[in-house]
Protein backbone atom coordinates (compact mmCIF):
# COMPACT_ATOMS: atom_id res chain seq x y z
CA UNK A 1 0.00 0.00 0.00
CA UNK A 2 2.94 2.22 0.90
CA UNK A 3 4.29 2.01 -2.05
CA UNK A 4 0.83 2.74 -4.32
CA UNK A 5 0.40 5.78 -2.69
CA UNK A 6 3.90 6.73 -3.70
CA UNK A 7 2.02 7.32 -7.17
CA UNK A 8 -1.63 8.77 -6.18
CA UNK A 9 -0.74 12.47 -6.35
CA UNK A 10 -0.69 14.59 -10.07
CA UNK A 11 -4.40 13.98 -11.34
CA UNK A 12 -5.63 15.13 -8.38
CA UNK A 13 -5.37 18.17 -10.25
CA UNK A 14 -6.01 17.22 -13.33
CA UNK A 15 -9.77 16.55 -12.74
CA UNK A 16 -10.73 18.67 -9.62
CA UNK A 17 -14.08 20.24 -11.07
CA UNK A 18 -11.87 21.92 -13.75
CA UNK A 19 -8.66 20.01 -15.38
CA UNK A 20 -6.75 23.27 -15.05
CA UNK A 21 -5.13 23.15 -11.63
CA UNK A 22 -3.27 20.05 -12.72
CA UNK A 23 -2.95 21.13 -16.72
CA UNK A 24 -1.22 24.43 -14.81
CA UNK A 25 1.35 22.06 -13.18
CA UNK A 26 1.70 20.31 -16.26
CA UNK A 27 2.47 23.76 -18.17
CA UNK A 28 3.83 25.65 -14.97
CA UNK A 29 7.98 25.26 -16.26
CA UNK A 30 6.11 26.94 -19.87
CA UNK A 31 7.35 30.32 -20.90
CA UNK A 32 4.51 29.81 -23.39
CA UNK A 33 1.02 30.74 -22.84
CA UNK A 34 -2.16 28.39 -23.52
CA UNK A 35 -4.21 28.96 -26.47
CA UNK A 36 -6.41 27.07 -28.72
CA UNK A 37 -4.04 24.90 -29.39
CA UNK A 38 -1.69 22.90 -27.44
CA UNK A 39 2.52 23.88 -26.33
CA UNK A 40 4.62 21.60 -25.45
CA UNK A 41 5.72 22.13 -22.01
CA UNK A 42 8.88 20.91 -20.59
CA UNK A 43 8.79 18.07 -18.28
CA UNK A 44 8.40 18.75 -14.78
CA UNK A 45 10.18 17.66 -12.05
CA UNK A 46 9.19 16.80 -8.42
CA UNK A 47 11.73 19.16 -7.15
CA UNK A 48 8.93 21.73 -8.79
CA UNK A 49 6.02 20.73 -6.43
CA UNK A 50 7.45 22.95 -3.59
CA UNK A 51 7.25 26.02 -6.13
CA UNK A 52 3.68 25.17 -6.70
CA UNK A 53 1.29 27.46 -4.48
CA UNK A 54 -2.02 26.15 -5.14
CA UNK A 55 -0.68 22.89 -4.01
CA UNK A 56 -1.14 21.68 -0.57
CA UNK A 57 1.04 20.75 1.48
CA UNK A 58 0.11 16.52 1.12
CA UNK A 59 -0.09 17.36 -2.14
CA UNK A 60 3.27 18.88 -2.67
CA UNK A 61 5.31 16.02 -0.66
CA UNK A 62 3.38 13.18 -3.19
CA UNK A 63 4.10 14.96 -5.56
CA UNK A 64 8.10 15.27 -4.75
CA UNK A 65 7.90 11.60 -4.28
CA UNK A 66 8.37 10.51 -8.18
CA UNK A 67 9.63 12.33 -11.17
CA UNK A 68 8.51 9.24 -13.53
CA UNK A 69 4.89 9.62 -12.19
CA UNK A 70 4.50 12.81 -12.68
CA UNK A 71 6.08 12.79 -16.00
CA UNK A 72 3.58 10.18 -17.50
CA UNK A 73 0.87 12.04 -16.04
CA UNK A 74 1.41 15.51 -17.54
CA UNK A 75 1.86 13.41 -20.73
CA UNK A 76 -1.93 12.26 -20.14
CA UNK A 77 -2.85 15.95 -19.47
CA UNK A 78 -1.62 17.14 -22.48
CA UNK A 79 -3.32 14.50 -24.35
CA UNK A 80 -6.58 14.86 -22.42
CA UNK A 81 -6.50 18.23 -23.66
CA UNK A 82 -5.68 17.60 -27.26
CA UNK A 83 -8.76 15.44 -27.59
CA UNK A 84 -11.19 17.76 -25.97
CA UNK A 85 -10.05 20.09 -28.60
CA UNK A 86 -10.49 17.49 -31.29
CA UNK A 87 -13.61 16.42 -30.58
CA UNK A 88 -15.02 20.29 -29.54
CA UNK A 89 -13.44 21.92 -32.66
CA UNK A 90 -16.76 22.19 -33.92
CA UNK A 91 -18.54 23.31 -31.43
CA UNK A 92 -19.52 26.50 -30.32
CA UNK A 93 -17.42 25.85 -26.92
CA UNK A 94 -14.48 24.65 -28.45
CA UNK A 95 -12.49 23.82 -25.67
CA UNK A 96 -10.70 26.95 -25.84
CA UNK A 97 -8.04 27.38 -22.80
CA UNK A 98 -7.62 30.92 -20.81
CA UNK A 99 -4.08 32.24 -19.89
CA UNK A 100 -3.00 33.81 -16.85
CA UNK A 101 -5.54 32.29 -15.32
CA UNK A 102 -6.00 29.44 -12.07
CA UNK A 103 -8.18 27.46 -14.09
CA UNK A 104 -7.52 26.64 -18.24
CA UNK A 105 -11.46 26.81 -18.85
CA UNK A 106 -11.94 30.04 -17.36
CA UNK A 107 -15.26 29.65 -15.47
CA UNK A 108 -17.00 27.25 -17.97
CA UNK A 109 -16.81 24.35 -15.72
CA UNK A 110 -17.86 25.87 -12.87
CA UNK A 111 -21.65 24.93 -14.60
CA UNK A 112 -22.21 21.49 -13.80
CA UNK A 113 -23.33 21.02 -17.16
CA UNK A 114 -22.44 18.16 -20.34
CA UNK A 115 -19.13 20.06 -20.79
CA UNK A 116 -18.27 19.73 -17.38
CA UNK A 117 -19.33 15.78 -17.39
CA UNK A 118 -17.53 15.29 -20.66
CA UNK A 119 -14.36 16.96 -19.67
CA UNK A 120 -14.05 14.86 -16.10
CA UNK A 121 -14.98 11.56 -17.94
CA UNK A 122 -11.77 12.36 -20.19
CA UNK A 123 -9.72 13.36 -17.50
CA UNK A 124 -10.05 10.22 -15.67
CA UNK A 125 -9.75 8.15 -19.01
CA UNK A 126 -6.83 9.63 -20.02
CA UNK A 127 -5.09 9.28 -16.25
CA UNK A 128 -6.29 5.23 -16.67
CA UNK A 129 -4.94 5.13 -20.33
CA UNK A 130 -2.23 6.55 -19.85
CA UNK A 131 -0.69 5.00 -16.48
CA UNK A 132 -1.00 1.53 -18.05
CA UNK A 133 0.68 2.00 -21.08
CA UNK A 134 3.17 3.68 -18.84
CA UNK A 135 2.97 0.17 -17.01
CA UNK A 136 3.46 -2.04 -20.18
CA UNK A 137 6.65 -0.04 -21.60
CA UNK A 138 8.24 -0.31 -18.51
CA UNK A 139 8.35 3.32 -17.11
CA UNK A 140 7.53 2.78 -13.77
CA UNK A 141 8.28 0.65 -10.83
CA UNK A 142 4.76 0.16 -9.54
CA UNK A 143 3.49 -2.00 -12.12
CA UNK A 144 4.30 -3.61 -15.28
CA UNK A 145 2.85 -6.07 -17.86
CA UNK A 146 -1.05 -7.65 -16.56
CA UNK A 147 -0.08 -11.09 -15.36
CA UNK A 148 -3.58 -11.89 -14.96
CA UNK A 149 -4.66 -12.81 -17.71
CA UNK A 150 -2.42 -15.66 -18.50
CA UNK A 151 -4.13 -17.17 -15.20
CA UNK A 152 -7.05 -17.43 -17.88
CA UNK A 153 -7.17 -20.87 -20.31
CA UNK A 154 -8.69 -19.96 -23.53
CA UNK A 155 -8.83 -22.99 -26.17
CA UNK A 156 -6.88 -22.97 -29.71
CA UNK A 157 -5.02 -19.86 -28.40
CA UNK A 158 -3.15 -18.76 -25.43
CA UNK A 159 -1.64 -15.57 -23.38
CA UNK A 160 2.18 -14.08 -23.93
CA UNK A 161 3.35 -10.68 -24.81
CA UNK A 162 2.72 -7.76 -22.23
CA UNK A 163 -1.07 -7.29 -22.12
CA UNK A 164 -1.22 -3.62 -20.81
CA UNK A 165 -2.43 -3.58 -17.24
CA UNK A 166 -5.60 -1.64 -17.55
CA UNK A 167 -6.98 -2.46 -14.07
CA UNK A 168 -4.08 -0.90 -12.56
CA UNK A 169 -4.59 2.56 -14.57
CA UNK A 170 -7.85 2.31 -13.18
CA UNK A 171 -6.86 1.79 -9.75
CA UNK A 172 -4.62 4.30 -9.85
CA UNK A 173 -7.37 6.98 -11.62
CA UNK A 174 -10.12 5.61 -9.47
CA UNK A 175 -8.35 6.24 -6.08
CA UNK A 176 -6.65 9.37 -6.98
CA UNK A 177 -9.26 11.31 -9.26
CA UNK A 178 -12.32 10.49 -6.95
CA UNK A 179 -10.49 11.30 -3.65
CA UNK A 180 -10.91 14.74 -4.26
CA UNK A 181 -14.35 14.53 -4.72
CA UNK A 182 -17.15 14.68 -1.68
CA UNK A 183 -19.77 12.25 -2.44
CA UNK A 184 -22.08 14.24 0.02
CA UNK A 185 -22.73 16.77 -2.76
CA UNK A 186 -24.00 16.97 -5.79
CA UNK A 187 -21.50 18.02 -7.89
CA UNK A 188 -19.14 15.55 -6.48
CA UNK A 189 -21.89 12.69 -7.03
CA UNK A 190 -21.88 14.10 -10.77
CA UNK A 191 -18.23 14.09 -10.97
CA UNK A 192 -17.79 10.63 -9.44
CA UNK A 193 -20.49 9.22 -11.92
CA UNK A 194 -18.46 10.66 -14.87
CA UNK A 195 -15.03 9.88 -13.66
CA UNK A 196 -16.38 6.26 -13.51
CA UNK A 197 -17.87 6.63 -16.73
CA UNK A 198 -14.64 7.60 -18.44
CA UNK A 199 -12.37 4.84 -17.50
CA UNK A 200 -15.50 2.28 -18.42
CA UNK A 201 -15.27 3.66 -21.71
CA UNK A 202 -11.35 2.68 -21.80
CA UNK A 203 -11.97 -0.84 -20.80
CA UNK A 204 -14.76 -1.73 -22.61
CA UNK A 205 -12.39 -0.75 -25.80
CA UNK A 206 -9.54 -3.37 -24.53
CA UNK A 207 -8.02 -5.12 -27.79
CA UNK A 208 -7.06 -8.68 -28.49
CA UNK A 209 -4.24 -8.55 -30.46
CA UNK A 210 -2.87 -12.18 -31.80
CA UNK A 211 0.34 -13.68 -33.63
CA UNK A 212 0.57 -16.09 -35.35
CA UNK A 213 3.86 -18.88 -34.66
CA UNK A 214 4.68 -22.18 -36.96
CA UNK A 215 6.24 -23.55 -39.48
CA UNK A 216 5.19 -22.33 -42.93
CA UNK A 217 2.43 -19.59 -41.67
CA UNK A 218 0.75 -23.08 -40.36
CA UNK A 219 -0.36 -21.10 -37.21
CA UNK A 220 -0.10 -23.91 -35.20
CA UNK A 221 0.21 -21.47 -31.84
CA UNK A 222 -1.66 -18.68 -31.81
CA UNK A 223 -0.15 -16.17 -29.19
CA UNK A 224 -2.50 -13.49 -27.58
CA UNK A 225 -2.40 -10.06 -25.33
CA UNK A 226 -4.58 -7.52 -24.54
CA UNK A 227 -3.72 -3.70 -25.93
CA UNK A 228 -5.04 -0.62 -25.28
CA UNK A 229 -7.37 1.33 -27.55
CA UNK A 230 -5.91 4.69 -28.92
CA UNK A 231 -7.47 7.62 -27.09
CA UNK A 232 -8.82 8.63 -30.07
CA UNK A 233 -11.77 5.83 -29.95
CA UNK A 234 -12.22 6.34 -26.18
CA UNK A 235 -12.86 10.58 -27.11
CA UNK A 236 -15.24 9.60 -29.63
CA UNK A 237 -16.97 7.43 -27.49
CA UNK A 238 -17.36 10.07 -25.24
CA UNK A 239 -18.78 12.55 -27.30
CA UNK A 240 -21.35 10.68 -28.64
CA UNK A 241 -22.01 10.10 -24.49
CA UNK A 242 -21.87 13.59 -24.65
CA UNK A 243 -24.66 14.23 -27.34
CA UNK A 244 -26.85 11.54 -25.26
CA UNK A 245 -26.01 12.88 -21.67
CA UNK A 246 -28.43 12.70 -19.01
CA UNK A 247 -29.98 15.84 -16.74
CA UNK A 248 -30.31 14.86 -13.56
CA UNK A 249 -31.56 15.55 -10.60
CA UNK A 250 -30.20 14.36 -6.93
CA UNK A 251 -32.85 12.93 -4.71
CA UNK A 252 -32.26 11.86 -0.96
CA UNK A 253 -33.56 7.92 0.01
CA UNK A 254 -33.84 7.12 3.61
CA UNK A 255 -33.15 3.18 4.12
CA UNK A 256 -31.88 2.79 7.47
CA UNK A 257 -28.75 5.19 6.37
CA UNK A 258 -29.43 8.36 4.31
CA UNK A 259 -28.37 8.04 0.49
CA UNK A 260 -27.99 10.19 -2.11
CA UNK A 261 -28.53 9.16 -5.59
CA UNK A 262 -28.57 10.65 -9.08
CA UNK A 263 -31.87 10.34 -10.88
CA UNK A 264 -33.51 11.64 -14.31
CA UNK A 265 -34.52 14.77 -14.27
CA UNK A 266 -38.21 13.68 -15.40
CA UNK A 267 -39.73 10.44 -14.71
CA UNK A 268 -40.31 9.65 -18.59
CA UNK A 269 -37.03 9.82 -18.99
CA UNK A 270 -34.36 6.74 -19.04
CA UNK A 271 -32.53 5.92 -15.67
CA UNK A 272 -28.24 6.81 -16.95
CA UNK A 273 -26.27 3.48 -16.79
CA UNK A 274 -22.83 3.51 -15.32
CA UNK A 275 -21.27 4.26 -19.28
CA UNK A 276 -23.68 7.53 -19.52
CA UNK A 277 -22.52 10.99 -18.66
CA UNK A 278 -24.48 12.99 -16.25
CA UNK A 279 -25.01 16.42 -15.46
CA UNK A 280 -27.15 18.65 -12.92
CA UNK A 281 -27.18 22.14 -15.23
CA UNK A 282 -27.76 23.37 -18.37
CA UNK A 283 -24.85 25.22 -20.14
CA UNK A 284 -24.18 28.63 -20.41
CA UNK A 285 -24.42 30.59 -23.21
CA UNK A 286 -21.41 29.81 -25.81
CA UNK A 287 -22.54 32.30 -28.61
CA UNK A 288 -21.25 35.61 -27.21
CA UNK A 289 -18.31 36.66 -25.34
CA UNK A 290 -18.14 36.79 -21.43
CA UNK A 291 -15.00 37.69 -19.94
CA UNK A 292 -15.57 36.52 -16.26
CA UNK A 293 -16.27 33.20 -17.82
CA UNK A 294 -13.82 32.55 -19.92
CA UNK A 295 -16.21 32.24 -23.25
CA UNK A 296 -14.55 33.59 -26.41
CA UNK A 297 -17.92 33.42 -28.36
CA UNK A 298 -18.28 32.55 -31.68
CA UNK A 299 -17.58 35.81 -33.57
CA UNK A 300 -14.78 35.08 -36.28
CA UNK A 301 -15.28 31.73 -36.17
CA UNK A 302 -14.47 29.57 -39.69
CA UNK A 303 -17.53 27.72 -40.55
CA UNK A 304 -19.24 25.40 -43.28
CA UNK A 305 -21.57 27.01 -45.52
CA UNK A 306 -23.12 23.90 -46.66
CA UNK A 307 -23.27 21.65 -43.17
CA UNK A 308 -26.40 21.09 -41.30
CA UNK A 309 -24.28 20.28 -38.60
CA UNK A 310 -22.36 21.57 -35.63
CA UNK A 311 -19.94 23.54 -37.64
CA UNK A 312 -22.25 24.63 -40.03
CA UNK A 313 -23.08 28.63 -40.00
CA UNK A 314 -26.27 28.92 -39.10
CA UNK A 315 -25.86 26.96 -35.85
CA UNK A 316 -22.08 27.73 -35.30
CA UNK A 317 -23.11 31.91 -35.52
CA UNK A 318 -26.29 31.56 -33.84
CA UNK A 319 -28.15 33.08 -36.18
CA UNK A 320 -26.14 36.03 -37.07
CA UNK A 321 -24.97 35.36 -40.36
CA UNK A 322 -21.68 35.45 -41.57
CA UNK A 323 -19.56 36.40 -44.26
CA UNK A 324 -17.86 35.23 -47.37
CA UNK A 325 -14.24 36.28 -47.87
CA UNK A 326 -12.56 34.84 -50.57
CA UNK A 327 -8.67 33.84 -49.81
CA UNK A 328 -5.97 32.31 -52.18
CA UNK A 329 -5.67 28.95 -51.98
CA UNK A 330 -1.98 27.06 -53.14
CA UNK A 331 -1.51 23.52 -53.15
CA UNK A 332 0.66 21.06 -55.54
CA UNK A 333 -0.12 19.68 -58.55
CA UNK A 334 0.31 17.51 -61.48
CA UNK A 335 3.05 15.91 -59.62
CA UNK A 336 5.30 13.26 -61.36
CA UNK A 337 8.22 11.11 -61.22
CA UNK A 338 11.47 12.20 -62.35
CA UNK A 339 14.21 9.66 -62.88
CA UNK A 340 15.96 8.69 -59.92
CA UNK A 341 14.34 9.79 -57.40
CA UNK A 342 12.30 12.65 -56.79
CA UNK A 343 8.88 13.93 -57.61
CA UNK A 344 8.05 17.37 -59.05
CA UNK A 345 4.78 18.88 -58.50
CA UNK A 346 3.51 22.64 -59.94
CA UNK A 347 2.00 24.87 -57.45
CA UNK A 348 -1.60 25.31 -58.24
CA UNK A 349 -3.25 28.90 -57.23
CA UNK A 350 -6.80 29.06 -57.03
CA UNK A 351 -9.38 31.25 -54.97
CA UNK A 352 -11.90 30.15 -52.29
CA UNK A 353 -14.64 31.03 -50.18
CA UNK A 354 -13.80 31.47 -46.97
CA UNK A 355 -17.28 31.71 -44.63
CA UNK A 356 -16.57 33.68 -41.12
CA UNK A 357 -19.39 34.14 -38.26
CA UNK A 358 -20.74 37.49 -38.05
Amino acid sequence: MELFYKVLYPLLLFVNAAMGNWWNMAVSESAGTLNNSIESAPPLRRDSCQRLTFLVDRQKQLCQLSDHIVQVIQSGAEQALEECQHQFRHSRWNCSTVSNSTDIFGGVLKFKSRESAFVHALSSAALAHSVARACSRGELNECSCDGRVRKRTPRHWQWGGCSEDIRYGEMFSRDFVDSKEDKNSDEGLMNLHNNEAGRRAVRSRMQRVCKCHGMSGSCSVRVCWRRLPQLRLVGDALATRYEGASHVKVVDRKRGKNIRKLRPLHLDMKKPNKTDLVYLEDSPDYCEPNDELGILGTRGRTCNRTSIGLDGCRLLCCGRGYQTRIRDHEEKCRCHFVWCCKVHCDVCRSKRDHHVCN
